[in-house]
């Protein structure tokens, strides 16, 4: 085990998730029944790694009564507060005292199992300087690609290339491990990205830059619609385990009424209500609080916290935010929907 430091990056507008994100910061967006950020500080934890910064900026307050000192999660969270967002690599300049050692850095919507232990021997091994977690992909053309040689040491980047281009299918999954001396490298009180400042200087310098292939491991980034819906669906048919988290199932205290049909992967939170003759097709997830109506078919859909279907209502392929109300004998498909934060 690890006794280190790490960081997430949790501070951004987490526009591509929009509507539902206008009143649900990304660290706080579900994922099968908790937070996606709960579940990587849980990851952490496992490694070693409870004593971890993350910083705020867009809905800061609810990410911190959500999430409090972190002891529900075995951590210690100490936060830092941006007034203006400086970027993935300016976010953590303020940090450079916090960072002594060997420390990693992930971002708030990268749900992974991957081995952290595995990718830190591989960068000590190499004596680098920064090291980044690297996932195949078929499909690269939405990712940032990496090109390394035969060790590893990164040789090249592109940047989400057009399919046919790639020169490689290694994807950048947003998971670092760097040495403190990286502080030499990102500016002081400026806007500064590793992916567009920090990576490719040290890349052209030629410094000891390596990416290490995450073998066997689960990696998705839930920051689009699409790739949360998969993610989701991913966690359901276990594809990956998240510690700590019931993937599927429906838990005492559920209302069920009757002839009611549940079918395939499907995830029922706490206090939900389920009407007669409903039927539930998953990959499907049901969160806590949810009232469902007479006769309503979900399929292969996530219902946020405290959401209401009324009677006869049909949401299918579909994402329903948070205290949303679907009323009766509507009809949502391939749609997300989500409550307008309110004027104040």
């Amino acid at each position: 085990m690890n006794s280190a430091k790490a960081m997430i990056l949790a501070g951004g507008m987490s526009t591509r998730l929009y509507p539902l994100t206008k009143q649900v910061p990304k660290p706080l967006v579900p994922v099968a029944g908790e937070p996606i950020t709960a579940h990587i500080m849980r990851w952490l934890q496992s490694f070693g790694y409870t004593d971890l910064a993350i910083n705020v900026h867009y809905l800061a307050d609810r990410i911190e009564a959500a999430f409090g000192d972190g002891s529900r999660y075995g951590v210690k969270l100490n936060y830092l507060h941006e007034a203006e967002l400086m970027g993935s690599a300016g976010a953590l300049k303020p940090l450079e005292s916090f960072f002594t050692e060997t420390f990693v850095v992930v971002g708030c919507d990268d749900l992974t199992d991957a081995n952290l232990d595995a990718l830190v021997a591989f960068h000590k091994e190499r004596g680098a300087l920064a090291t980044i977690g690297l996932i195949e992909a078929e499909e690269v053309d939405q990712y940032g690609v990496v090109i390394t040689d035969d060790r590893g040491r990164i040789v090249e980047f592109q940047e989400k290339p057009p399919k046919g281009t790639e020169r490689s299918k290694l994807v950048n999954t947003g998971i670092y491990v760097f040495e403190p001396a990286i502080f030499d490298h990102i500016p002081a009180g400026t806007f500064y990205d590793f992916g567009k400042g920090v990576f490719p200087a040290l890349q052209a310098a030629g410094a000891d830059f390596f990416g290490m292939r995450l073998g066997g491991a689960y990696w998705r980034d839930i920051g689009t619609p699409a790739e949360y819906r998969l993610a989701t669906a991913d966690v359901l048919a276990g594809r990956v385990h998240l510690r700590g988290a019931r993937a599927t199932g429906v838990p005492a205290g559920v209302r069920l009424g009757n002839d009611v049909r549940i079918e395939g992967d499907v995830r029922l939170g706490s206090n939900v209500s389920v009407g007669r003759r409903v039927r539930i097709v998953g990959p499907a997830v049901i969160g806590d609080g949810v009232r469902i109506g007479d006769e309503a078919v979900v399929e292969r859909s996530i219902v946020w916290d405290d959401a209401t279907l009324g009677d006869r209502a049909v949401v299918r392929d579909s994402i329903v935010g948070i205290g949303y109300d679907v009323l009766a004998d509507t009809a949502l498909i391939d749609r997300i929907v989500a409550n307008e934060p309110i004027a104040t």
